[in-house]
């Protein structure tokens, strides 16, 4: 099949529901004049497919979302001539899948039974099985293994005999004991209706006040404790992300039928979530492993190329750990997570040095990227270890933080900095100026620039979300719902409208072409990035002490 390649051209990123509550009110955003020539890709975020958790990284399966679109929406996004980028997250699917809720209902007899990992398969010989029943993996075979967050990666699972199975759940999970009614105990432990009413009151008003199971009082029905208690936990629920086996030939089949379903709905980049994650060996990394996590990535590739799909790799790692270039010289298109950071620093040492640093090494190695500003994630942090010195990456974190930005810490120890959580405005000060400045360097800077709606639309840091959220919730600070009303009104604003400009130079002028040679030149506070091909020269000039800028064209 021909391969469906996006170009250059540039990539709103948004969920389906950013703006007006649906993706049909988005696709009529971009119909508005305002629009014309605005965009040439769009990044629909996953909740976009049916989801429960993550704001759509835990995938139930691959259909549309009811709730947020429809099919003829992706339709009309292709009339516009809008190409598509979408998820595909290798490693993980939702407790709520078919094949998840499958080996619930079904135990060891389920046929998905090694779809997900079982924990204590995974590490039989290994280690020690512990009194709740899973395996602690002997040190040295863990030590090089990085986990997303604290204990062990596992979730106990109840199967129909009683017995709780461990499986691999590198990320979310929650654990939900139901409420239960006087029936189901009647009916499954034989107690005497009136009893069992006490009972379940005992029971539902321990699990208001939040209590654990082991800390549920019956009273006087305390002789029922032991069968109350395997009651609650075989009838409790689950929401998480379990891990996927990827040696099982299931899991290849499911991984061929999403990408031909994602080629179905006439994407063109495929976007590989958490994808470093999914090769695990004993004794060896669970993340970036060598040279499973390449191995992999090559036969997921060989699948995608017969649907006419190009593959977008995201990984954060440090600079200096060079896996951007690892990716770059395997063919990839690769992820600009330095670019929001170097930015930031530039316009907080008043100099460009870095910043050309970076474009100079994108430029003279051929890497492609997408790069961009702000996004559904934070500011990448831990990208610029290796790039930028500590110091300067400390005066970034300061800067943002200053203006009302969050720290987000890996897994919550200090100064093993991750990302830091703000709005590209917000993290600029809420300068209009700044932004526009910091929009044209992005759009001269080599790659495939990628758009945050939330930036275009110059949206501040959103604290009443992040409250709403409650813990964990930093990441809703950047991600604020617009009404089609709030941002037909927006429309309206000079920072809105140039960037608008912008964007639409930067996709209408013949010079920004794949074949082009970009040059960049620092002097101090000013910088200059030329674009040129054989129909003629653009060129922007920055001054990052002034913070002006100035487009010069000649073709």
């Amino acid at each position: 099949m021909e391969e469906k390649k996006m170009g250059i051209g540039t990539l709103l990123n948004a969920y389906p529901d950013s703006v007006g509550g649906k993706l049909s009110d988005i696709v009529s955003l971009l119909k508005k004049e305002e629009f014309k020539d605005v965009f040439r890709s769009f990044y629909i975020l996953p909740s976009v497919f049916n989801t429960d958790l993550d704001r759509g990284f835990s995938l139930i399966s691959y259909d549309i979302s009811e709730t947020y679109a429809d099919p003829r929406d992706i339709d009309d996004l292709h009339d516009l001539n809008i190409d598509l980028m979408m998820d595909f997250i290798l490693n993980h699917i939702s407790v709520l899948s078919h094949q998840f809720q499958d080996i619930i209902a079904k135990g060891e007899e389920s046929e998905y039974k090694d779809f997900f990992i079982n924990w204590n398969r995974f590490w039989d010989g290994c280690g020690e099985m512990n009194e709740e029943g899973y395996i602690v993996p002997d040190q040295k075979y863990i030590k090089d293994m990085f986990f997303r967050k604290a204990g062990l990666p596992i979730l106990m699972v109840r199967f129909p005999d009683g017995r709780d199975v461990p499986y691999w759940n590198t990320f979310y999970q929650e654990v939900i004991y139901n409420k239960v009614d006087p029936f189901g105990l009647v009916k499954e432990l034989g107690m005497q209706y009136e009893t069992a009413v006490s009972v379940s009151e005992c029971v539902n008003e321990a699990l208001d006040q939040k209590k654990k199971i082991d800390e549920i009082d019956l009273g006087e029905w305390q002789k029922y404790e032991k069968e109350v208690k395997d009651y609650l936990n075989a009838h409790r629920s689950y929401l998480g992300q379990m891990d996927l086996n990827i040696k099982s030939p299931l899991v290849w089949d499911y991984y061929r039928k999403t990408l031909k379903k994602l080629s179905d709905y006439g994407v063109a980049i495929v976007r590989l979530d958490a994808f470093a994650y999914a090769p695990k060996e004993v004794g060896e990394r669970n993340f970036l492993n060598d040279p499973g996590t390449w191995d992999l990535l090559q036969k997921i590739d060989d699948i995608a190329s017969e649907y006419g799909l190009t593959l977008l790799p995201e990984i954060h790692a440090s600079y200096g750990e060079k896996t951007y270039k690892l990716l770059a010289d395997k063919g990839y298109m690769v992820y600009d997570f330095f670019l929001p950071g170097l930015l930031i620093d530039a316009f907080v040492r008043k100099n460009g040095f870095y910043l050309k640093k970076w474009a100079d090494e994108i430029t003279e190695n051929n890497i492609r990227t997408v790069n961009m500003l702000g996004c559904h994630d934070g500011i990448p942090l831990l990208d610029l270890k290796g790039l930028l010195p500590e110091e300067d990456i400390q005066n970034v974190i300061d800067a943002v933080v200053s203006r009302g930005g969050y720290v987000k810490d890996l897994h919550g120890a200090k100064n093993v900095y991750y990302q830091v959580n703000a709005t590209y405005y917000s993290a600029l000060g809420e300068s209009d100026q700044r932004m526009e400045m910091a929009r044209a360097i992005q759009l001269f800077m080599p790659g495939k620039p990628q758009i945050w709606y939330l930036d275009l639309f110059a949206g501040k840091n959103d604290y009443e979300a992040m409250e709403r959220a409650g813990v964990g919730g930093h990441k809703e600070i950047n991600r604020s719902n617009l009404s089609l009303e709030q941002a037909e009104e927006l429309l309206k604003k000079d920072v809105v409208k140039k960037q608008l400009e912008l964007l639409r130079f930067r996709n209408t002028c013949p010079v920004f072409t794949e074949d082009a040679d970009i040059s960049v030149d620092c002097d101090e506070s000013q910088m200059s990035i030329t674009w040129q091909n054989a129909k003629g020269k653009v060129s922007l000039f920055v001054d990052f002490e002034k913070e002006t800028y100035r487009i010069e064209e000649d073709y």
